[in-house]
């Protein structure tokens, strides 16, 4: 009779020890078990995210900031706890170890309530900066209720996480030596999180991003002028659909200076300006779209013009009328600028999404146009420009880096708040001269690049201007120019003493992942605050920028104040 037998216990692989979750931490994803140098190092964090950054920050800004920087700290001090623990790295003992925790807690909470008492007025003297209301100190209730919301939303987030971690190396331990078990488990739960963030996520946000801003290009709004006039694109005559023109096209082809308003200004002799667009669905295709605004160029007479400017839209196919209009007053109407859509989504997000379509519609437009213009007898074709604004400067980059435009030179280009994306505007800034400021720099004495802010710095460089005239316009506190992915562990060079912008808080410093979260932040309000400051480029700094770049015979300093004054007058349209 043979003995019962008894299952085998499960093998052990050599090495290895069955796997079991680590007892001391909390395993639960909502136990109130916290990392005590965790919250500590979270309330210095709090701190940090109180101090001010470049734009000024509403209190639901705030919240949003202070919210996901508390957690970074959170994060960082539990990480170290464990990491000594799992190292075995023996504490301080007894009445030192108490002494030492009673300094850093009490340090911490210090520096949260005095940069708490101190906040409001730091960001009224951005306000007060920028011709703001001030803030009240009312904003704390929001601020503290969207702290802690958000900071228990991401630790509820994280906690799960680690939940499945957990789960998988369990799993996986009682068939894998343990530290395969956690490789293989962490290879494969992070490939599938980077796919859902980059895959499902983030195609999920443009899909809805598409499904709200598409109707939004369709509508005709009752402000809407439909233009009379043959020189403008959508009218009876032209070859382009007022209804296909898009959003922000009809508000371009209805918009600008009348004659009347132009013969007011400079005295008379004023022409209709040109003003020709193609919308996304005016063609299927780039070089359709293309081909119609050249086609549009010919028929409005835009060749017998003495200026003729290729503009490059923003995300929406928004054409800044504090870039468009001065040039018109400028040349007093003798000028044509052409426009192509080719988004209909927000800046912010086309930066993201939309890079290569501008870079791809600025060139095929272009070099239809400009292939056409180099037929031209020199002595009687219009100078040709380029302008940007945003991420329509990225398009004018990609213009310039262009062999067309060496064969056959344009003759200037306006680029206004370049995004930081831009690569010859960062090169440029790279190589600068050492003796000029990251915010502001010179480039060659300025013989073919020159670089402006609000206050005019045209007559930087000591060098006689070249054939060709490029400028950039930017602010000092335009977060689209100054963000960058380096800012988390990389110092900046616009904060350091002596390059700092007259636009810049003196209070801001550079703290590391801090200070990249908190300019990330001010990305969406860089347009809503005054002009002047952040993204919003004033009629005055375009007008200065258009003087420098197109030369106008006789103009005068003089003139440019005078002029400068009645576009401050005119009413600025948010479309």
């Amino acid at each position: 009779m043979t003995a019962p037998t008894t299952a085998a216990p499960p093998a052990v692989h050599a090495g290895s020890r069955p796997w079991r979750p680590s007892l001391g931490a909390p395993r639960r994803v909502f136990d109130t078990t916290f990392s005590g140098v965790g919250l500590t190092v979270a309330a210095w964090f709090f701190a940090l995210s109180l101090l001010p950054s470049l734009l000024p920050r509403g209190a639901m800004v705030q919240g949003i900031a202070s919210g996901v920087t508390v957690m970074i700290g959170y994060g960082l001090g539990a990480g170290a706890q464990a990491l000594w623990r799992y190292l075995g790295i023996p504490g301080v003992p007894g009445r030192a170890r108490r002494v030492l925790v009673a300094i850093f807690v009490g340090l911490g909470l210090w520096a949260a309530v005095f940069t708490g008492w101190r906040q409001v007025g730091w960001q009224n003297e951005i306000r007060t900066l920028y011709g703001m209301e001030p803030a009240s100190p009312t904003v704390w209730p929001v601020i503290i209720a969207l702290t802690l919301l958000l900071a228990v939303l991401i630790l509820v987030a994280a906690r799960s996480l680690r939940l499945l971690f957990r789960t998988v190396f369990g799993w996986l331990g009682r068939r894998l030596p343990r530290r395969v078990a956690v490789v293989v488990g962490s290879a494969v739960l992070l490939a599938l999180i980077w796919s859902l963030l980059t895959g499902v996520l983030v195609n999920g946000f443009f899909a809805v991003a598409n499904n709200i801003f598409a109707p939004r290009d369709t509508l005709i709004a009752e402000d809407m002028r439909r233009p009379k006039e043959p020189e403008r694109s959508g009218s009876p005559q032209s070859l382009s659909s007022w209804e296909l023109l898009g959003r922000q096209g009809r508000y371009f082809v209805g918009g600008g200076p009348t004659v009347a308003e132009l013969d007011a200004a400079n005295g008379g002799g004023a022409k209709e300006p040109i003003r020709v667009y193609a919308g996304l669905r005016s063609a299927d295709t780039v070089q359709g779209r293309a081909d119609l605004v050249l086609a549009e160029l010919k028929r409005t007479g835009a060749f017998d013009r003495k200026v003729l400017v290729i503009a490059t839209t923003t995300g929406t196919g928004f054409l800044d009328q504090n870039g468009t209009d001065p040039l018109e007053f400028l040349w007093n109407g003798d000028t044509a600028i052409a426009g192509v859509q080719y988004s209909y989504l927000p800046s912010w997000i086309s930066l993201l999404a939309d890079q290569d379509a501008v870079r791809e519609t600025s060139r095929v437009v272009f070099d239809t146009v400009h292939q056409y213009w180099s037929t031209l007898p020199e002595a009687s074709r219009p100078k040709l420009y380029l302008y940007g604004l945003s991420l329509g400067s990225l398009g004018v980059e990609s213009i310039l880096s262009s062999i067309n435009v060496i064969n056959e030179p344009i003759d200037g280009a306006l680029m206004s708040g370049p995004p930081f994306v831009n690569e010859l505007h960062a090169r440029l800034t790279a190589q600068r001269q050492p003796d000029s400021p990251a915010y502001l720099p010179v480039y060659e004495q300025g013989r073919t690049v020159r670089f402006t802010a609000e206050q005019n710095g045209l007559g930087r460089g000591g060098q006689v201007w070249g054939p060709t005239r490029l400028v950039y316009l930017q602010h000092a506190s335009d977060p689209i120019v100054f963000f960058s992915p380096s800012l988390a562990f990389t110092a900046p060079e616009w904060l350091k003493d002596g390059e700092r912008g007259p636009d810049v808080s003196a209070r801001m410093g550079w703290f590391p992942l801090v200070t990249m979260w908190q300019v990330l932040l001010d990305l969406p309000g860089a347009g809503s605050i005054p002009m002047g400051y952040g993204h919003l480029y004033s009629a005055t700094s375009n007008l200065e920028s258009w003087v420098a770049v197109t030369n106008p015979p006789g103009w005068t300093p003089e003139k440019t104040a005078r002029l400068g004054s009645l576009l401050e007058k005119r009413p600025y349209k948010d479309t």
